[in-house]
């Protein structure tokens, strides 16, 4: 179990050492989300946004005085993440099945 929450936590990471692919996701998900009208999917966009511009600040040393290596945020927030990212693409697959449906059915 520890080898998979550090597995998790490394591949996480790459958002630290990037803040603009965590902008990129959220962007994904408002975009989607807005298509389809799912304002949870796009409320969990604006997070992921905001997240960004949080680890922008970290990265840059504008929010953190000292020792910014040692991150106990992100054993709240990347969880918040994963999950709610794990929700929003489930509502989305959702969605897309339900459309797919009343196409079907609409044809007929």
């Amino acid at each position: 179990m520890g080898e998979i929450v550090q597995s998790i936590f490394r591949t996480m990471g790459v958002f630290m050492a990037y803040p603009w692919l965590a902008a990129v996701v959220g962007v994904l998900f408002v975009t989607f989300g807005w298509k389809v009208h799912r304002w949870g999917v796009v409320t969990i966009g604006v997070i992921w946004v905001l997240y960004a511009a949080y680890e922008t600040g970290m990265k840059q040393r504008w929010l953190c005085t000292g020792e910014c290596n040692i991150r106990v945020d992100l054993l709240l927030i990347y969880p918040i993440l994963i999950l709610s990212s794990i929700g929003a693409a489930l509502s989305l697959r959702g969605a897309n099945q339900r459309r797919e449906t009343k196409s079907g059915r609409q044809r007929r």
